[in-house]
């Protein structure tokens, strides 16, 4: 791993040259807006990388609400990733279709609240992966369960009477990763009826902005990107975006600069943009 890399990003090579170590699980955790027109479950059959199990976002998550992939308890995350042959002690690689996308959310979600600690994402993903004439395989994977001993961290997940608390104090640093136009409310909102703007005193950092062609970027271009945006990386921050999966690049650029004081909106823009109640301010600033 080069010196300037994130140290929770690992390259294609490595992980080729570790397939079919004993305590390696890979993930796909590929999940695509309609705007994508691209369909996760029809390109993990179509072809994964050897050894990669299909971790659905929206099935392990919290069902007892209606917004989309919640942050699931414990017990329910230990059980479903335990059939899946997932220990904790497992190093876990993470990939998405485009790269640093959606797998960064399960990344966050393995590593800073369910408290793995040796979770990984793909760089390059697995269009890179294809990109560069690597393996691939259309079996299904077969594990033995295991057990998944959680050491969960929900101080890292905030709540929506939290969030308003925080917009209101101005307690911590607000970064969006939804795109400029969206964040302005010059673009409409992806889901229908749900209000455009942003939250008072958020500061747009794109999600797109952390990656070149599915390669993160390296640390001092990341250093500079949350910089730029407005972010002092010395001050506390609530990462947000659509629905929780992109509000994850983020914080994964932001643990790879060393940063922890960092938290994620859980609810998100889905939740925020939905209601009545919440304020909204619209415009870049």
């Amino acid at each position: 791993m080069a010196a300037d890399k994130s140290r929770f990003v690992v390259s294609a090579e490595w992980l080729q040259s570790e397939l079919g170590a004993k305590d390696l699980r890979i993930l796909d955790a590929s999940f695509y807006l309609p705007a994508q027109k691209r369909n996760a479950d029809a390109e993990y059959a179509g072809g994964h990388i050897p050894g990669a199990i299909r971790f659905d976002q929206d099935k392990i998550a919290d069902h007892s609400t209606n917004l989309a992939h919640m942050v699931p308890s414990p017990e329910f995350f230990a059980a479903e990733v335990g059939k899946l042959g997932i220990s904790e002690t497992d190093r876990i690689v993470v990939y998405d279709g485009p790269g640093v996308f959606a797998s960064p959310r399960v990344w966050w979600l393995f590593h800073i609240v369910m408290g793995a600690p040796n979770v990984y994402v793909l760089d390059g993903g697995l269009d890179g992966w294809k990109a560069e004439g690597r393996p691939l395989e259309t079996a299904l994977p077969a594990f033995e369960p295991a057990t998944f001993k959680p050491k969960f961290n929900g101080d890292r997940v905030v709540a929506l009477d939290e969030m308003r608390s925080i917009v209101d104090s101005s307690s911590s640093q607000i970064a969006d990763a939804r795109s400029a136009g969206r964040f302005a409310a010059t673009e409409p909102e992806p889901r229908e009826g749900m209000r455009s703007g942003h939250m008072p005193g958020a500061r747009s950092l794109p999600s797109g902005v952390f990656a070149t062609n599915g390669k993160f970027k390296s640390l001092p271009e990341l250093r500079e990107t949350i910089e730029k945006a407005g972010i002092n990386l010395e001050k506390p921050v609530v990462t947000t975006c659509g629905s929780g999966i992109t509000a994850a690049i983020i914080t994964l650029a932001l643990e790879s600069l060393g940063h922890g004081s960092n938290r994620l909106y859980d609810g998100s823009w889905s939740e925020w943009g939905s209601r009545t109640d919440t304020p909204i301010v619209t415009g870049q600033d």
